[in-house]
């Protein structure tokens, strides 16, 4: 490294903490101040949710820059100082999709009611549970998956509460289908890389039959050709940046829940929504309510939220949901139009008026998905879509200090405990050195999957996508597989989400007996 880099990286350093404490003290400082307890909940929830985001790095990231060190693209100090400066950008750069998407895998009874202890518990459990087994794994070197882990100690806590609760108050587990759509992202996303790679591998062959050197492993330190190095820095910052996309999002989906049961003034509501925003939202509330009941209906409002709760966990339709909606709806437009703006809405509303969203926007979800929505014409269906965006935007929103914040510990950690991985990756999964050609192809398909996966909103795992692309280019090279460490990376594939369960689920009722 030059001599300028190290005072330049502490500078960034030092300046992103600055900004994060100072946006952090910002918002605290427009709501009652904290007690003591709740300071140092924060402070600990925040330090556990930012450790999985630098475990994470080192454990997933690590992939990315794999490739470019074993083929002389990058020494390997300059590829993982690039690979976690697009791991940074690729978070900032996050739509929040995929956080939000990660959410709606846990109990509909602790995201409303997160503040609370089981809650709290929920959230620990969860992230302990993650971190202790990708520490796990990345001692003994094998590149076993964040993603599954943390769907793998969701599904625990939602399942654990259910066993726990449901005898008594009806408790729901997990929602099932997001579940399987989650489920089918992980199970597909390390096949498609395997038969990809092993396509575009053979294509590269063939397109390139003449320039042998790319079919032959490196020699020495000798880097590869020009086009072939800047193509292979390409698609490791295009993995980089995918990675910070789509797995930093799992980070900060859970800090916004921590805030938001800790802080619920300061971060329940998007409090960027300006008063003509607010006054649309307000107007599109009336106007859903009267086409989904076009006769004032004879519930109250805390009848519509017991029915609306119900049929998120059973998933059983009644006649008296639709209406429950449209009396929600009416409800928050009133509200909405009463406070005027998002940051005007008093502290003992604030909780009620986020569930109310939550508990409409999941609900007509649900009846989309379950094809239960009244009739409508295309006018109205477009203004309940509007709506539905509107709850979401002012319910699912993300700092950008809190972005800032998953970034640094994710680009961090990229750049501290990446080698056993990188071994892995690049000496362990075939039995010959990777070539150019290879890398090249492994790093293409990873990074288009990963990024087509961010796009629609649904997590995948970069260490099985591109571990199963290198798989495949060997394969398609005929180059052979050493079958240890394929049993050993497909051990943790299989067993990384009972074993994340079991986790998450025993440290759950752990906690739930001291709160």
């Amino acid at each position: 490294m030059p001599s300028w880099f190290k005072p330049l990286f502490f500078g960034l350093i030092v300046f992103a903490l600055i900004y994060i404490g100072t946006q952090l003290a910002t918002d605290l400082s427009h709501v009652p101040q904290l007690t003591i307890f709740s300071f140092a909940m924060l402070g600990a929830a925040l330090t556990i949710a930012l450790g999985f985001e630098f475990v994470n790095g080192f454990h997933d990231t690590a992939n990315a820059v794999a490739t470019v060190i074993y083929t002389n693209a990058l020494p390997a100090s300059v590829a993982v100082v690039w690979s976690g400066l697009f791991n940074f950008l690729g978070v900032l750069m996050a739509s929040g999709a995929v956080a939000y998407g990660i959410l709606a895998l846990l109990p509909v009874e602790l995201i409303l009611n997160v503040s609370s202890g089981a809650g709290f518990a929920m959230v620990f459990a969860l992230l302990l549970a993650a971190i202790i087994w990708n520490l796990g794994t990345w001692y003994l070197g094998i590149p076993a998956s964040s993603s599954h882990t943390m769907v793998g100690s969701i599904i625990g806590v939602g399942l654990m509460n259910q066993f726990l609760h449901s005898a008594t108050d009806g408790a729901s587990g997990v929602d099932v289908e997001q579940v399987i759509k989650v489920g089918k992202a992980l199970l597909f996303s390390p096949l498609i890389g395997f038969g990809f790679a092993a396509i575009v591998f053979l294509l590269v062959k063939f397109v390139f039959k003449r320039r042998l050197e790319l079919f032959q492993p490196p020699v020495g330190n000798e880097p590869p050709p020009f086009v072939i190095r800047a193509l292979l820095i390409f698609t490791c910052t295009g993995v980089s940046f995918a990675h910070g996309s789509n797995d930093g999002q799992k980070g900060m989906g859970l800090i916004m829940l921590i805030l938001i049961g800790i802080v619920p003034l300061a971060y329940s509501l998007n409090k960027t929504m300006d008063s003509t925003q607010v006054q649309s939202f307000a107007a599109l509330s009336e106007k859903t309510a009267r086409i989904l009941a076009p006769s004032q209906p004879t519930i109250t409002d805390t009848q519509a939220r017991a029915t609306l709760t119900r049929y998120i966990q059973d998933r059983q339709v009644n006649p008296q949901v639709v209406p429950s909606v449209a009396v929600l709806s009416n409800h928050l437009g009133d509200a909405v139009a009463s406070y005027g703006s998002m940051d005007k809405v008093p502290e003992s509303a604030t909780a009620n008026l986020r569930n109310d969203m939550y508990l409409s926007s999941a609900t007509l979800k649900r009846l989309d998905k379950d094809k239960a929505m009244p009739t409508l014409n295309a006018a109205q269906t477009a203004t309940v879509v509007d709506y539905r965006k509107n709850l979401d935007k002012a319910t699912q929103y993300i700092p950008t200090w809190v972005k800032v914040a998953v970034a640094l510990a994710l680009g961090l950690g990229t750049m501290v405990g990446w080698r056993r991985i990188v071994v892995t990756v690049g000496e362990k999964i075939g039995k010959s050195h990777m070539t150019y050609g290879q890398g090249m192809s492994a790093e293409l398909v990873a990074m288009t999957t990963i990024l087509a996966a961010d796009g629609v909103g649904v997590p995948v795992s970069t260490t099985h996508v591109l571990n199963s692309a290198v798989a495949g280019t060997m394969t398609a090279n005929k180059s052979g597989l050493q079958w240890s460490t394929v049993r050993s990376i497909l051990s943790a594939w299989v067993l990384t989400l009972p074993a994340a369960m079991a986790l998450s689920g025993g440290l759950y009722w752990l906690f739930l007996r001291f709160v």
